[in-house]
């Protein structure tokens, strides 16, 4: 499992125990501490990407939740458990305007390993659900270059 990976489950952890403590934005440095502390030992290198990726969602969560609800038919963002809500928020974030180098399919499959490793049964068909019908209808509005759509196996 690459660095990458791993740090991505840090950040899923981190955005987890954030949304399940009520969105306290001050607690969000300890958060991510004390979650690399735990989960991240041999991740140091990673932490300003795992850092990144949770400040980049919560700075735009309120237009990655429109985007997940856009998606998600007969599900409110919600009613999502938390685990999927997060690891949602972090493939739109991905898609949408991470400003690392992750091409798209590189976002939604990682979104999708995600959501198998840490949701329940179908988490992996539902995240799959929602951020292929999103990855498709910014493909077919020319959103990607050919090399940012493409995947590469360093991610």
């Amino acid at each position: 499992m690459s660095k990458r990976h791993l740090a991505r489950s840090v950040a899923m952890q981190s955005l987890y125990q954030w949304d399940f403590r009520g969105n306290p934005s001050a607690a969000l440095p300890a958060i991510i501490a004390e979650t690399m502390r735990e989960f991240g030992v041999g991740l140091e290198e990673h932490q300003q990407f795992v850092e990144s990726l949770v400040d980049g969602v919560i700075t735009h969560q309120k237009e990655i939740d429109e985007r997940i609800a856009e998606y998600a038919i007969h599900w409110s963002v919600d009613q999502m458990t938390l685990v999927d809500r997060n690891i949602l928020r972090i493939g739109v974030y991905e898609i949408l305007h991470s400003s690392v180098d992750v091409p798209p399919k590189v976002a939604l499959n990682e979104a999708i390993e995600l959501a198998k490793n840490y949701g329940g049964p179908s988490s992996g068909k539902f995240v799959n659900g929602i951020l292929g019908a999103l990855y498709k209808d910014l493909e077919k509005k020319g959103s990607f270059t050919d090399s940012a759509a493409s995947t590469t196996p360093s991610e």
